[in-house]
């Protein structure tokens, strides 16, 4: 077994663990190439079939690429998708040109993801994180509890001995699972490689630029790159000094920013 098989064989295996504690479980599909990656493995977990629904959070503000990939390949899989939407905020003009990233995000994705739950009733979100992401992130566990009240309280977290993960107990809104923390950028590209799996356009070259993270077109921007297939992101991504989300805006990537969002449930 190599090193791919591993990662796989690991987070099938939580995959599986969370549909058994919670049968009331969705995962977050942002159309990234880790949520989808994830959502390629949730297949294989269930032999090609996704028994639980596909969230998608809709800002409004994406790339026209992440929609049509999202419709096309949904349609294509056979995803049961749900598009989660903070239709008032938006209404009221909430958006990244008028107001800061903090209450924006907030309003946008962590209100949306929270009046889905509460609509649909979900007991378990998967979710498509990397600890090497981001340092904040690095802190999470793989069953992550929130409270009623959407917060993650990172100063008491569940440890996690011999693979044991934690269940949803009194006071608490929903647990969400996160198959794919122990996974690196390079493991990512790696598998996509080796799996042949459909990714955005974005992500590939055009011009001497690419994305490297991909969420709101408003908050993104593309870094140098002539990496136009996978391979050749492959082997960027082998030598680059540049991090991943050096592209996203700089005011929401800041450690106490990132520990804020996520604290309120931003995921």
């Amino acid at each position: 077994m190599d090193h791919l098989d591993k990662l796989e064989s690991q987070s099938i295996y939580i995959i599986r663990e969370a549909y058994k504690q919670f049968k009331d479980v969705a995962v977050l599909w942002s159309i990234g190439k880790d949520s989808t990656t994830l959502l390629h493995l949730v297949r294989k977990a269930f032999y090609g079939n996704v028994p639980f629904p596909a969230l998608h959070i809709d800002t409004g503000y994406k790339f026209k690429e992440i929609y049509d990939f999202r419709d096309q390949w949904s349609n294509n899989w056979g995803i049961d998708l749900v598009v989660a939407c903070n239709q008032a905020a938006l209404d009221a003009g909430m958006g990244p040109d008028n107001s800061d990233k903090l209450a924006c995000c907030t309003a946008l994705k962590t209100q949306g993801l929270k009046d889905c739950i509460a609509e649909k009733k979900f007991k378990a979100l998967l979710l498509g994180i990397r600890r090497d992401e981001h340092g904040i992130r690095a802190k999470e566990r793989v069953f992550s509890p929130r409270n009623r009240d959407f917060q993650w309280n990172y100063k008491d977290q569940p440890p996690e001995l011999w693979d044991q993960f934690k269940n949803k107990q009194a006071g608490e809104e929903h647990i969400r699972v996160h198959p794919i923390l122990h996974w690196t950028e390079l493991d990512i590209w790696r598998y996509v490689q080796r799996e042949n799996l459909p990714i955005v356009d974005l992500y590939f070259a055009k011009d001497g630029k690419r994305y490297r993270s991909i969420g709101c077109e408003t908050c993104c921007n593309p870094v140098d790159s002539d990496a136009d297939t996978v391979d050749e992101i492959v082997e960027e991504l082998r030598t680059t000094e540049v991090t991943e989300r050096s592209g996203r805006a700089q005011d929401k990537e800041r450690a106490y920013m990132m520990q804020k969002l996520r604290a309120l449930g931003y995921m």
